[in-house]
């Protein structure tokens, strides 16, 4: 399937919250799909109001009878998943594939739920997703072949980078490095505008430093064909004020070792979410 081609057939989103509406806005944008059908009780957010190309509906049940759809996107929330996902298994079709962007919830869960012939792939998105910026690591498991895994990839990159891993154990890691990574980045710009602010700035400029600066330092990243540590030796000067501020974050219990416990705890609460 090449990258501007539409799937044929029709994509059933489960879920339009934050990631699942960024993923429709992206998949609106770049026409991915022939046609979509929305399962949200409370019916279209503002968002997507008066969009044509969309068919909102309350439930599962709305659907019976209805030709299977080529995708169905799973994309509640992992903690109300096991209400949600038995109520699809009378809708998978032999060309059907279900992609779950559930964090935790693994391939042999759905298996369970959906049967053991279905074809399924997991994968993890990320926020950023919502303006085209966002990196999915996926994963499909046997049933799934070329064709599925070709239409997940074309509406996951859709809103962004696209990696496959064949390891599933990987899912876990990667929910908390760029699945959760996001926040710890929000974090990082409400600490170092509050830091800016304790240090005599007007909190509205610190605030506008901190978004800046990160904004631009992950842009540089993005573009720049050097090492995140070459970038950071770029900025720093030995004896310098950056140096004295790396001194700081680099020490035994510093950022590193800080970030090394935070993705630990993401990764468990990830595993524990599975059943």
């Amino acid at each position: 399937m090449s990258a501007g081609a539409a799937i044929a057939g029709e994509v059933l989103l489960v879920g339009c919250g934050k990631m699942g509406g960024a993923l429709l806005e992206g998949w609106l944008e770049r026409g991915s799909a022939e046609r979509f059908t929305v399962v949200e009780p409370a019916g279209p957010a503002p968002a997507f109001a008066g969009r044509s190309g969309i068919e909102w509906v309350a439930d599962a049940a709305a659907l019976a009878g209805r030709r299977p759809p080529a995708v169905i996107v799973f994309a509640v929330k992992p903690q109300v998943m096991g209400d949600v996902v038995p109520h699809y298994a009378g809708l998978l079709g032999p060309e059907t594939v279900a992609l779950s962007i559930a964090a935790g919830k693994t391939l042999g869960y759905f298996a369970r739920h959906l049967g053991g012939e279905a074809k399924l792939v997991r994968a993890m998105p990320n926020t950023p997703a919502a303006i085209g910026r966002g990196i999915t690591v996926a994963c499909a498991n046997r049933r799934a072949g070329a064709a599925e895994i070709a239409r997940c990839d074309a509406l996951l990159s859709a809103v962004g980078e696209v990696a496959w891993v064949e390891d599933e154990g990987l899912i876990d890691a990667v929910t908390a490095v760029s699945g959760s990574g996001p926040a710890y980045v929000f974090l990082l710009i409400e600490c170092l505008a509050a830091a800016g602010a304790a240090a005599g700035l007007p909190e509205e400029l610190a605030t506008r430093l901190a978004r800046a600066t990160v904004a631009g330092a992950g842009e540089l990243a993005r573009r720049s064909g050097e090492s995140a540590a070459t970038l950071r030796r770029n900025v720093t000067s030995p004896g310098g004020t950056t140096q004295a501020a790396l001194d700081v974050l680099m020490a035994p219990d510093g950022l590193a070792s800080l970030l090394r416990a935070a993705v630990a705890a993401a990764a468990r609460r990830s595993r524990e979410l599975a059943d």
